[in-house]
């Protein structure tokens, strides 16, 4: 049953990304360690929904609108936090890092995403 739902949601998914970590990596000619982004995962099929949420602030009446995005990806994909995500979906790129803890069910994992702003 959980195999049939999964294989449901995979043909859903219509992006791919790439999980990056920011690790010291020492290098072979000149021995130093050094901070470099590096691939943990590539190609990985997912997919992205954003969702806007519009809400009116009461101190100053002006409406807000801000996006919520999510990432529906494999549930046994460790993505660590402060991780950076590339997703392309729809012929566009961008690049986000993980906000929360993901929600893991059998089927599928869900991560709410934000702008990558750099490492930390």
């Amino acid at each position: 049953m959980v195999n049939s739902r999964r294989k449901a949601i995979e043909k859903l998914y219509k992006g791919v990304c790439t999980i990056k970590e920011f690790q010291s990596v020492k290098d072979p000619e000149t021995k130093r360690t050094k901070q470099t982004e590096v691939v943990i995962l590539k190609d990985q099929p997912c997919r992205l929904s954003i969702k806007t949420v519009s809400a009116t602030g009461e101190r100053d009446n002006a409406a807000t609108i801000s996006q919520v995005t999510k990432l529906f990806i494999a549930p046994e994909v460790e993505i660590k936090p402060g991780t950076k995500i590339v997703v392309t979906q729809n012929q566009r790129t961008t690049e986000y890092s993980y906000s929360g803890f993901p929600a893991v069910y059998p089927t599928h994992q869900e991560i709410v995403l934000k702008l990558f702003e750099g490492w930390a």
